[in-house]
């Protein structure tokens, strides 16, 4: 996202991230600074974010970070950063996929409007976990910079936290025990509204925090995999080193 967007989202983001990280982890939140970052459902905004983002990965390699997690629900660059990174990558789409498969054994996604859906569905086929997921509900949030302004007290807050638990319910009425909030803004806003059950014993996964998890997980394997954690066969196999300057 743009920062100066989302001045509330980024302020909750730190405090969310920093409350759960593990002592000794440090945490660097970069944004979209140079073109779009406001509405990423859209195919060629997020295409066009996507060099930002990749550009972004190089950075923090080269800046000595032992991982990059992209907090962005559409998973904007997540295989090409994995390819080029010698770091583990991960997205947040995927990660929270992957913790919603080990908390029950289905899964509901709530997106927050009809075109957002389409991305959210597609990236669930990606990476193989159409099985798993039961339902996916819409709210009804046409422009995602609104989302910002329910960080604070009032009408748009309450509007978008009911549109929220309604569309949990009918997830779990089609038979999902875990509710996912599928856009990163509204996992944080749920978190600082603690937001945690989607009722009948289905647990709200806030996403962002999970990423973040893995994330110190991934670090932790690497070392003790000897930098290893990213396979170099087939998908994210890099450039042969003869081949780098030709390319």
């Amino acid at each position: 996202t743009r920062p100066e967007a989302w001045p509330a989202y980024n302020a909750a983001l730190r405090r969310v991230l920093q409350n759960a990280a593990d002592p000794g982890t440090e945490i660097a939140i970069h944004g979209i600074n140079k073109r779009g970052g406001i509405g990423d459902q859209y195919r060629s905004l997020e295409f066009i974010e996507t060099i930002e983002v990749l550009e972004n990965v190089a950075r923090a390699e080269a800046e000595g970070f032992d991982a990059v997690l992209l907090g962005n629900i559409a998973d904007p660059g997540l295989r090409a950063a994995r390819e080029m990174a010698t770091i583990p990558v991960l997205g947040l789409c995927e990660s929270a996929l992957m913790w919603g498969c080990q908390m029950g054994a289905s899964v509901g996604l709530v997106v927050s409007n009809d075109k957002h859906h389409n991305k959210i569905v597609e990236n669930v086929a990606i990476y193989g976990m159409g099985t798993r997921v039961a339902a996916v509900e819409r709210m009804r949030v046409d422009r995602l910079v609104d989302l910002d302004a329910a960080f604070g007290p009032g009408e748009t807050r309450q509007r978008i936290l009911d549109q929220f638990n309604e569309a949990a319910s009918r997830c779990v009425a089609r038979g999902a025990e875990v509710v996912i909030p599928a856009v990163g803004v509204a996992m944080v806003l749920l978190a600082e509204a603690g937001i945690t059950d989607a009722g009948g014993g289905a647990p709200v996964l806030n996403g962002s925090v999970a990423l973040l998890k893995a994330g110190e997980t991934a670090v932790k394997l690497n070392r003790l995999m000897g930098g290893r954690f990213t396979s170099r066969r087939g998908a994210y196999a890099q450039p042969p080193a003869s081949q780098i300057e030709e390319l």
